[in-house]
């Protein structure tokens, strides 16, 4: 790890431990410290990727926790900070090893885990697939490879995508696998927070971080965990000179006491501080819905977007037009009486609302959208984005570290 420091190469962690010798008492601990602050010098500096193909228990799990990646195993891979004889002695519950601690839970549930993979072999060649998108560290750019994919490619599948009725769902990660170059797409927790996807592609062989709301699963809304996932992945990509392409179809964040009560507010405002802090070109493109301070948080040309645009389909303003009927015409709604009468008034009023606002033209009118782009070209005004922004210089004003709201 000093020698890795000394030379900016990237640390590759392959973990299989039982946690601290009980033998050997507090030289033990002191052993793992060690590590940890070794890993705590590294981070930001080089990537650190951390493999779990065995057993990880106690003191041996948080230096993977430190790191930026970690890779598990459906099989005979664990992590857990207490195994499940003391959980069952501490606390009275009877679990698994498999359910404390397993692949699957950490891929899915806690979100400990970015890759779940099936075996070693499956494992070590993702592994290889994601070096190959970072730079060696954090003074170097990523490498940018030869691409025989056209920059200029135009795909009409793009223009069709987007359904005519605004709350039908459509698969973003097929907007995705579109524009990129030869469709390949490196995505990162896949099991997790499936309302937002993140992961690495290439644009004209320019390695990028992308991510995009997932209309597919609770309508791409924003929650704590993909607040999380989020900004952990863009402050990543800030750390070692990724850009980051951002596609918008956000409803809102997730309302309910569940969310309020869980921190939505402080795990909301991580996204957008990871946003507003990097300083790595970024480029947004609204497909559909961009909502309230949903619209804020994804990357808005306030939080230094350097190029954001929008497609027809865009839809950006404070809430959808059933809601705002209610808040505006709310008044007037209660004293209508009949039903018929009811309805038209709102459907009316829907209707204005979105002829005004449910459409990208007048966010463009105030510079907060650069331009209004047809679907089938994405692909030609990211690349060309990306290539005006290979000179972008911006630093942050000094200071030891920022305060993220944690």
């Amino acid at each position: 790890m000093d020698m890795a420091m000394k030379t900016g190469a990237p640390i590759i962690g392959i973990n299989d431990s039982g946690g601290a010798r009980i033998q050997e008492g507090v030289t033990s601990l002191a052993g793992y410290a060690e590590i940890f602050q070794r890993n705590i010098m590294a981070s930001g500096v080089i990537p650190q990727l951390s493999a779990i193909f065995g057993p990880c228990a106690g003191g041996a799990v948080y230096s993977p926790a430190l790191t930026d990646f970690i890779m598990m195993t459906e099989q005979n891979s664990y992590m857990f900070v207490t195994g499940p004889k003391v959980v069952k002695t501490v606390t009275g519950e009877d679990i698994s090893v498999e359910d404390l601690g397993g692949g699957k839970i950490h891929a899915s549930k806690s979100g400990v885990a970015q890759f779940l993979v099936e075996n070693e072999k499956e494992g070590l060649l993702i592994l290889r697939k994601l070096i190959s998108y970072l730079p060696q560290n954090n003074l170097e750019d990523p490498i940018v490879t030869e691409c025989s994919d056209p920059f200029d490619r135009m795909d009409d599948f793009l223009n069709e995508i987007i359904p005519e009725n605004p709350n039908q769902p459509y698969d973003v990660k097929d907007v995705i696998h579109t524009i990129i170059d030869y469709s390949e797409f490196l995505e990162i927790h896949r099991n997790y927070a499936k309302n937002i996807v993140v992961g690495f592609a290439k644009f004209n062989g320019q390695p990028v971080g992308i991510v995009a709301n997932q209309p597919n699963y609770l309508a791409g809304v924003l929650d704590i965990p993909a607040s999380i996932k989020a900004a952990r992945f863009v402050r990543f990509c800030d750390s070692f000179n990724i850009p980051v392409v951002t596609l918008v179809d956000v409803p809102g964040f997730l309302p309910g006491s569940r969310q309020e009560y869980g921190g939505i507010i402080i795990h909301g405002a991580k996204l957008m501080f990871a946003y507003g802090e990097a300083t790595v070109p970024k480029i947004t493109i609204t497909l559909r819905k961009s909502y309230g301070g949903a619209h804020d948080v994804m990357s808005s040309k306030q939080l230094r977007g350097d190029l954001n645009y929008a497609w027809p389909t865009a839809e950006i303003a404070v809430m959808g037009a059933s809601g705002a009927v209610e808040v505006l015409h709310g008044r007037k709604l209660r004293e209508i009486e009949d039903p018929e009468e009811r309805a038209k008034f709102i459907a009316d009023h829907e209707a204005e609302y979105t002829e005004k606002f449910a459409n990208p033209y007048q966010a463009a009118s105030y510079g907060y959208i650069d331009d209004i782009i047809e679907p089938r070209n994405t692909r030609f005004r990211i690349i060309r984005g990306l290539q005006s922004l290979a000179t972008k210089k911006l630093v942050n004003p000094p200071k030891k570290h920022s305060n993220i709201p944690l």
